[in-house]
């Protein structure tokens, strides 16, 4: 057994020396303290490194399907009144939202930017008592109500039961709609009124969309704007000067739910109206993100980058149609941040790195300043014998 624990021995790689053959210098003392106020402080350091979270990136291939955009927008229209300004939505799918009110809210703003009214939009008209028949009477008692449209009518069961049906009706024929008060859809809706009244006003415009996660895009348009013949129109009617100023300043626009550290290029952006008017357009790349807190819960959104490009109505250019549009199309990457822990044996490690090393290196600073100051006081006393 002593054999054994003889060879143990030999194997000991922490010789000790007996403390009669110490010596301790100032030097050794002042450099021990310097390295052991570094080891705390590094110490501390990753320390405080191992308690905070770190995020991990990864680049995927984005393989979802079947998904749907949900689409924040808060956007200021300071010269455009918000009986005129209309949001639609289409994408490469075929399909379409025109003149979208759900979830849309719109405040009435005068020229110096103060609230005059907040209203939901809601789809419908007011209704009268005996609204203007086809036939040309008023709506008696249990008569199903069938509109004129004024001559437009295609078929003689055509009916048009609103002021926009009336505007389509005439566009399909090629006729101009010159003077909607003469209109008793249009007068039931209170549309002209409406417009007359907001004369000179601004529109700040809110809310949200959900669409299809395929290209499309969205945007915001003066006039009632429908669907026809494949293209998309507008209505720009009569009463109002033709030329719309389209000034605007996006408050915010994002593309899914808020996680931390998302940052929204365009939040703020605010772009002022020229001589010119045409049609101001955003080209958005969206890229499909997962945000995984420490918690493990994880928040699907997206992040996007854009460029603008702005359409004139000068001669030679085909037609812009005055208003804001936003262009959108999706990356095939998929970005994934995790928040994690900095693992425990990871923590260890580098404290183990730390202390070993700026002992390491104090021993060799040390040994140097101690053998340096021994030569020097060994040359003064061989000049002292000399």
């Amino acid at each position: 057994m002593d054999k054994v624990f003889n060879k143990l021995r030999t194997l000991d790689a922490y010789p000790k020396i007996n403390e009669d053959f110490y010596s301790r210098t100032l030097s050794g003392g002042v450099i021990t303290l310097v390295s052991s106020l570094l080891t705390l402080f590094l110490f501390f350091s990753e320390f405080r490194l191992y308690l905070h979270t770190v995020t991990e990136t990864k680049l995927l291939v984005d393989t979802s399907r079947g998904e749907k955009l949900h689409i924040n927008f808060d956007v200021t229209f300071p010269y455009i009144p918000c009986s005129l300004l209309s949001v639609d939505a289409m994408d490469i799918s075929g399909e379409q939202h025109i003149d979208i009110r759900h979830d849309i809210t719109k405040k009435r703003i005068d020229a110096h930017h103060n609230v005059i009214e907040v209203r939901q939009d809601k789809i419908g008209a007011p209704k009268i008592e005996k609204p203007l028949q086809k036939h040309g009477g008023r709506l008696e008692h249990d008569e199903k109500y069938c509109g004129t449209c004024y001559g437009a009518e295609t078929s003689d069961d055509q009916c048009c039961n609103s002021c926009e049906e009336v505007r389509e009706a005439y566009k399909k024929k090629g006729w101009a709609l010159t003077n909607m008060d003469l209109i008793d859809q249009c007068q039931r809706e209170g549309f002209v009124q409406k417009v007359k009244e907001e004369d000179g006003e601004g529109c700040n415009i809110y809310g949200s969309l959900d669409v299809n996660k395929v290209a499309g895009n969205f945007h915001f348009s003066p006039g009632k704007s429908f669907h026809h013949s494949n293209f998309h129109l507008q209505d720009l009617i009569s009463i109002q000067n033709d030329i719309y100023n389209i000034s605007h300043k996006i408050n915010r626009l994002s593309f899914g739910d808020y996680f931390p550290g998302a940052v929204n290029p365009l939040d703020g952006v605010r772009w002022a109206h020229d001589k010119q008017y045409g049609m101001y357009q955003y080209f958005l790349k969206v890229v499909p993100t997962i945000y995984t807190d420490i918690r493990g819960r994880a928040v699907k959104s997206n992040q996007y980058s854009v460029t603008e490009h702005f359409r004139t109505n000068e001669v030679g250019h085909p037609q812009a149609f005055p208003g804001v549009f936003f262009f959108y199309d999706f990356s095939p990457i998929k970005v994934t941040f995790k928040e994690e822990h900095i693992s425990f044996l990871h923590f260890m490690t580098n404290v183990c790195a730390i202390v070993g090393g700026i002992f390491t290196v104090a021993g060799i600073v040390d040994s140097f300043v101690y053998h340096g100051h021994r030569a020097i006081k060994k040359k003064r006393q061989l000049g002292k014998f000399s």
